[in-house]
């Protein structure tokens, strides 16, 4: 049984350096750091039969305090940037009042969430009913010179009429639908009101009522604002940066943004504006790759200036953790997290670099990943039983 063990030993070797290259088979032969011993024959453990896997879903891991990130890409300089959660551009809406008219109804309140489309204020208008009006004459002229320009060609057909006549009723009849199309224009622009002259004002977005500037019974004037929508699913962070390291932040740079209950957060960064003449600051703005702090939350985040795309792969220094004397990353797989063994480089600013065992494509644990260090232990400690 002896020489036996002792030539398996060796094939496992052999299979693992065809399967993961050369390096990985020989830190195997080193001796297995994260495996569970040999389950004996005709036991089975399913919750952990996987070496190195534990199975934990990624949403059971961020309940437990678990953070998944992104690997950065390091080489240059480092520096810390504070900043801001904020609506994005296309976030935030104002309402005005298309028309002058007075309030007859208001169909929300301040806090209210509504969808696009919804019915906010509704106006009684002079002059939309004026306009709308307009609308109706411009249809009935165009509808009669249009039947007047089809007579008109029957009879100059029929050699009635000149050609002289024919033409003068035609270009009548595009002229009088021109002036429908613009006062069908025109009634779009007043909020499409009905013969009455009332109008429903409506969201131009999704997202939550955060100002309402009218009540029943008031008058509000053309162009007033009514009530501001914010979608606070649609922010970006904003960061202040020193004005000399602003032509070194890369666009599309991924960082980890730190939030204020201690978790990180990826965003992209996808804009920098250079401080105005005098100023010793620039902006940088950066969007979210997923969940992100209240709207109004301080935050920071490090940057590195000057890296390239080939730069050194970084984590956060608590995503390497050592298992048996091994220093490993644990990566997100769809059974759970595997503990993937790393060479580690420098450390600095709270990141570590790693410069074997990533590709930087991965999305591993950061913060708390001692807890899966911790619940891979007990797995082996299981086997071991």
């Amino acid at each position: 049984m002896i020489a036996r063990r002792s030539l398996i030993v060796p094939a496992i070797a052999v299979m693992a350096a065809a399967g993961l290259g050369y390096g990985a088979a020989h830190w195997l032969q080193g001796g297995p750091a994260i495996s569970p011993a040999p389950e004996p024959e005709g036991e089975a453990h399913p919750a952990h039969g996987d070496a190195g896997l534990v199975p934990l879903k990624p949403a059971d891991a961020a309940a437990a305090g678990v953070s998944i990130v992104t690997p950065g890409r390091g080489g240059g300089g480092d520096i810390l940037l504070p900043g801001r959660v904020t609506l994005a551009a296309n976030a935030l809406a104002a309402l005005g009042a298309p028309v002058s008219g007075a309030v007859e109804r208001i169909h929300v309140t301040a806090g209210a969430a509504v969808a696009a489309g919804s019915p906010i204020v509704t106006l009684r208008s002079a002059d939309a009913a004026s306009g709308r009006a307009s609308l109706d004459a411009a249809s009935a002229d165009a509808k009669a010179a249009q039947a007047a320009a089809s007579r008109d060609r029957r009879l100059f057909e029929a050699g009635v009429v000149s050609r002289q006549d024919w033409e003068a009723s035609q270009a009548a009849a595009e002229k009088a639908q021109a002036d429908q199309r613009a006062a069908q224009a025109q009634i779009r622009a007043m909020g499409g009101p009905g013969a009455d002259g009332v109008t429903v004002l409506r969201s131009p977005i999704n997202g939550v009522v955060t100002r309402l500037d009218t009540q029943v019974g008031g008058f509000l004037a053309q162009g007033a604002l009514v009530a501001e929508i914010a979608d606070p699913s649609h922010a970006e962070y904003v960061f202040d940066a020193p004005a000399a390291a602003a032509g070194s932040i890369r666009l599309g740079q991924v960082i980890q943004v730190q939030t204020p209950d201690g978790q990180q957060a990826p965003a992209t960064i996808s804009a920098v504006a250079p401080g105005a003449s005098g100023a010793n600051t620039a902006i940088v703005r950066a969007t979210p790759s997923g969940r992100t702090a209240p709207v109004g939350s301080v935050v920071s985040a490090r940057v590195t200036t000057g890296a390239d795309a080939g730069g050194t792969i970084i984590v956060p220094s608590e995503a390497v953790q050592t298992v048996e004397g091994r220093p490993v990353v644990f990566v997100v797989e769809p059974g759970g997290f595997r503990a993937r063994p790393v060479t580690p480089g420098r450390t600095a600013a709270g990141s570590t670099e790693i410069l074997r065992g990533l590709t930087g494509a991965e999305r591993v644990a950061g913060k708390g990943a001692f807890l899966l260090k911790a619940e891979l232990g007990k797995s082996e400690a299981g086997h071991e039983d």
